[in-house]
């Protein structure tokens, strides 16, 4: 099985691991627009063979990690060159407009929606770690579209690497994953922003910050790169997101401001409930 990876990133380079292992015949084509993560992936074993986008005709698998701008951009493309065989699927963390950009494409059918919820805040090849997707949820989008045979090779692939699989239409998943995804992504950034424009002398930061201020400041690390397009692709869910957000932070501040701690107490406690939702979630 040729696999072809756009994108040896975290992300991809963690599908190379795990494929590599699952799969005894695979053997990974890297694909990346930085010779020096090719070369990196190399050095590290995630990838077999450095690759273009003229060899795709070879390719059993196409898995694409880039940015969802660029992935928008370049699916059409992609779908072009392969062989009527292979099957595309992608990890981007929006769905609606990619969706809707390949909707009319000849090869369609090649192509399977995905985003597997999995990830760190590292980017780059050295980032890349075994089993980053097992016991991870894996949402496919508009599946019927995709032919059942290639649908087959995508759960074949999805189930050796230990994912859990939703099934889901594309506006629903944009929708909810602002919610449990992007808003925290802004929340860590716009904590970082504001603990750093307040405490110009960083040494005071880093003595007085504890787990709390470091677990919740993590995903500020993420890269730009990725997160700026998805923001663009998603802006209505995430400003419906934010308003909603933005209007608990203002009656929490009221409350504060009439002293009122015994209700801050209650809606504390009442949220408290999510320790019940997100149990045995890593």
């Amino acid at each position: 099985m040729k696999v072809f990876i756009i994108g040896i990133g975290l992300i991809g380079g963690s599908f190379a691991i795990d494929i590599k292992a699952a799969f005894n015949e695979a053997k990974i084509y890297g694909i990346d627009r930085s010779d020096e993560n090719l070369e990196k992936a190399l050095g590290l074993g995630l990838i077999d063979h450095k690759s273009s986008f003229d060899e795709l005709d070879k390719a059993d698998v196409v898995i694409v990690a880039i940015p969802v701008d660029t992935t928008v951009e370049i699916l059409p493309m992609i779908l072009d060159n392969i062989h009527d065989d292979c099957l595309v699927f992608d990890a981007g963390s929006t769905k609606g407009k990619l969706c809707d950009t390949i909707s009319q494409h000849p090869k369609r059918r090649n192509y399977l929606a995905a985003h597997p919820i999995a990830g760190t805040e590292f980017s780059g090849p050295q980032a890349a770690i075994a089993n980053l997707y097992r016991g991870k949820t894996n949402i496919i989008c508009e599946v019927e579209k995709t032919a059942f045979k290639l649908q087959e090779r995508g759960m074949e692939i999805f189930s050796r690497l230990g994912m859990r699989i939703r099934y889901m239409d594309p506006s629903s998943h944009d929708k909810h994953i602002a919610y449990v995804s992007h808003l925290s992504h802004i929340s860590s950034f716009m904590l970082g922003k504001t603990v750093i424009e307040k405490e110009k002398n960083e040494r005071d930061i880093f003595d007085m910050a504890g787990s709390g201020f470091a677990s919740t400041v993590r995903l500020a690390k993420s890269s730009p790169a990725m997160w700026t397009p998805i923001f663009k692709h998603n802006k209505n869910n995430v400003i419906e997101t934010l308003e909603e957000y933005i209007a608990n932070l203002e009656q929490f501040k009221k409350l504060m401001k009439e002293d009122n701690f015994d209700e801050i107490y209650k809606e504390m406690e009442d949220t408290n409930h999510i320790k019940a939702i997100l149990k045995g979630i890593t």
